[in-house]
């Protein structure tokens, strides 16, 4: 294995190694419980450039593809009261501003949902590099937001009799990636 500080990482466009990486979610259901879920299908293209701020980054998401666990509620969340899938197949995330503290790092970008575009920022945390067997140059990462629903009008909730909300306002979004020199 070999580890590398990020400013090392190798300039031109890295592919999603997505045997090893999971864009996930999480949300609040009756107030007391996370429900966590993540998106089967995706893409992304991350060009990174010489100075690692200018680099570009991405990632389109098949809305079909939510999965929790649950037939009902997957079905629920593709349907008109959350992502419509049939009328916005896609969700789309596109750099706009890439900025680095030590380790962390900040990119922000325009995430669009039922074709609504708001900014997001990701904390995001370099985790390393490494070689696999067969040669071929890995770089990891975690990042993570909080976003509120009701940015992107997915305002669909139920009142709880006893105070509260069924669905969380906020979601988290947690991502845990690999990328691969093609």
């Amino acid at each position: 294995m070999t580890t590398q500080t990020a400013s090392e990482i190798a300039t031109g466009t890295w592919a999603i190694d997505k045997a090893h990486t999971k864009i996930g979610f999480n949300a609040k259901h009756l107030m007391v419980t996370k429900v966590r879920g993540h998106f089967e299908t995706y893409d992304a293209t991350v060009e990174i450039a010489d100075d690692l701020t200018d680099s570009k980054i991405e990632l389109t998401l098949d809305a079909a593809s939510i999965t929790t666990g649950a037939e009902d509620r997957d079905n629920h969340l593709r349907s008109a009261d959350f992502l419509d899938v049939e009328s916005h197949p896609e969700l789309r995330f596109v750099s706009t501003r890439i900025t680095r503290d030590g380790k962390n790092w900040e990119v922000t970008g325009d995430l669009t949902v039922r074709d609504v575009t708001k900014p997001v920022t990701l904390d995001v945390v370099y985790e390393g590099s490494a070689t696999d067997p067969w040669g071929n140059e890995h770089i990891a990462f975690t990042a993570k937001a909080v976003i509120s629903r009701a940015d992107w009008d997915l305002t669909w909730n139920a009142a709880l009799e006893g105070g509260g909300w069924l669905v969380s306002k906020e979601v988290v979004l947690d991502i845990e990636g690999q990328l691969v020199r093609p």
